[in-house]
């Protein structure tokens, strides 16, 4: 669908489409690894360059549990501590995924699916506020989209003990979840609730929500 450029965390973006109603949309970011320091260039591509061929192409994409263990494979060798702290002084999404590769980074909850008290991102981050979750701060605890019909909102990642080249333990961030408010579009307004559908809600993504829900693995918000 949509390409989306965050210069200052030097990315690229994009987001899919599915086919069906009841399949998630994917959001996928790359790291512009060419606009980093040489020295952080250097650093990635002695990782990235012992991946040879494309792994994809041995999966059988039909296989769910084949494509869940791809995912939870790595594909380089497990970092070490002072790479990965040289990587995150200049870029925290590539110190991220340099130690993480490709996990899940997180995933998103669409509230209004839920029930009364619940189906909004306010009354949402109240109950987890109340339950001791803490929330991306970063652009305010809700995002929301120019045209208002996107909010958004985000736990800040978990703390994990991790374990790096040489048995060397440190304490970084793992994943996090999102939690997305769709409102219906103007036009489907007084359509019958159980008649509204995801085609009668706001679709796709605001760059301006994502940069700052990219944070919820930062040290700004992980060490607050």
């Amino acid at each position: 669908m949509d390409h989306y450029y965050f210069e200052g965390k030097k990315l690229d973006a994009w987001w899919y489409s599915p086919p069906r109603e009841t399949d998630p949309r994917i959001f996928v970011s790359e790291l512009r690894v060419g606009d980093l320091s040489e020295e952080s260039q250097k650093i990635i591509y002695s990782y990235t360059d012992e991946v040879k061929n494309d792994p994809v192409n041995s999966l059988d994409l039909d296989n769910g549990l084949e494509a869940d263990a791809f995912l939870h494979r790595p594909l380089w060798r497990t970092p070490s501590v002072s790479d990965y702290q040289t990587l995150l002084k200049e870029s925290e999404y590539a110190a991220w995924v340099i130690f993480n590769r490709y996990y899940l980074n997180h995933f998103t909850i669409s509230v209004h699916n839920l029930p009364d008290g619940y189906n909004t991102v306010a009354d949402f981050n109240n109950f987890l506020e109340n339950n001791g979750i803490k929330l991306n701060t970063s652009g305010g605890k809700i995002k929301i989209s120019p045209d208002g019909g996107l909010l958004q909102s985000a736990t800040v990642a978990q703390m994990i003990d991790a374990e790096f080249a040489d048995g060397e333990l440190l304490r970084i961030s793992g994943s996090y979840i999102e939690f997305a408010e769709r409102k219906i579009l103007t036009e489907f307004e007084n359509l019958p609730e159980n008649q509204i559908t995801r085609k009668h809600r706001r679709d796709g993504f605001e760059a301006a929500n994502a940069d700052k829900i990219f944070e919820s693995t930062y040290t700004t918000q992980t060490l607050k």
